[in-house]
């Protein structure tokens, strides 16, 4: 008898077939289109996400406050920016959090300097005083990085006009003269000194610290109390691609190029991304953050942290 009712439950699983599958968790993404907040495109491309049991949908924004909106207004659940605007957005109440590293600053691969013309006689930091620089971005590191090089150095950043203008501009308005030196990043970077229409001044963000975390990725404290476990995969999928993404430059440079159009060539120097969130390398931007006005003052890394 009970042989023969196994056999009728045998049966009707076999004509049910197989119990459907739970649908993936479903997270939508804001990133910039640049080197910077490539990392969720290369972890779809290489499975990443779908062998966590996410699926994502990821929109491009063309600026960080464009990122930073969807995430405050609810368009997108996780976002990308740097960890100046985090810090000021923590300043006035906003309430973000950092859930995982993006790109970090090391010395040992400078994305990032102050640059002139190929010809100009700036030399020293102190050479700027009264001069017009350009930053891609007005009160965020693009501008604190060149003025704690210059006052770390002899010259006054206080006597300096400085003027918001993007990077693949930036290049042609210091050869023409209109500003006399700007901060520059990759790939425009390489570019720029490969094709001798400007040299390095100075490798600035090295007066900041020869390690910390530039980039992150943030959301907002409901969602990340709401959905530790997606917290814990998604930051467990950066620093799995963190790593790849390391090892496999040629590789992570054609998805690149696919999925934004970033041109990288044999001079560019890649992005790297940090592997784990520690609060030691957050505080260098929040501390020179708050020294250049940005804050009202500076507080741990740890509060803008998602727990």
């Amino acid at each position: 008898m009970r042989r023969c009712a196994a056999l009728v439950v045998l049966m009707v699983l076999l004509i049910a077939g197989p119990a459907p599958s739970q649908p993936l968790a479903t997270i939508r993404i804001a990133t910039t289109p640049i080197d910077a907040g490539s990392e969720p495109y290369y972890a779809q491309a290489m499975g990443f996400f779908k062998k966590a049991g996410i699926n994502v949908e990821i929109t491009p924004i063309s600026n960080g406050a464009g990122v930073a909106a969807a995430v405050a207004g609810g368009a997108a659940d996780i976002g990308q920016s740097n960890v100046v605007s985090l810090a000021a957005a923590h300043d006035r109440g906003i309430p973000f959090v950092i859930i995982a590293p993006a790109s970090l600053y090391t010395s040992r691969v400078p994305q990032s300097a102050l640059v002139v013309a190929k010809n100009s006689p700036l030399r020293t930091a102190r050479d700027l005083d009264g001069k017009t620089l350009a930053a891609a971005g007005l009160k965020t590191i693009a501008q604190v990085g060149p003025q704690v090089w210059i006052d770390r150095n002899g010259g006054n950043s206080a006597s300096i006009k400085w003027v918001e203008m993007p990077f693949s501009a930036t290049a042609e308005a210091i050869a023409s003269g209109r500003v006399d030196a700007a901060l520059l990043s990759e790939p425009e970077l390489g570019e720029a000194v490969t094709t001798g229409s400007v040299r390095v001044l100075s490798y600035c963000y090295d007066a900041i610290g020869s390690d910390f975390l530039i980039g992150a990725w943030f959301s907002t404290a409901d969602w990340a109390r709401a959905h530790p476990d997606l917290v814990r995969s998604y930051a467990s999928v950066m620093s799995q691609t963190a790593r790849w993404a390391r090892a496999n430059p040629q590789q992570s440079a054609k998805i690149l190029e696919q999925e934004t159009k970033v041109r990288i060539t044999p001079v560019t120097k890649r992005v790297l991304f940090g592997e784990r969130l520690d609060p030691a390398a957050v505080q260098p931007l929040i501390d020179v953050a708050a020294r250049y006005g940005l804050l009202k003052a500076s507080f741990p890394a740890s509060e803008i942290i998602a727990k």
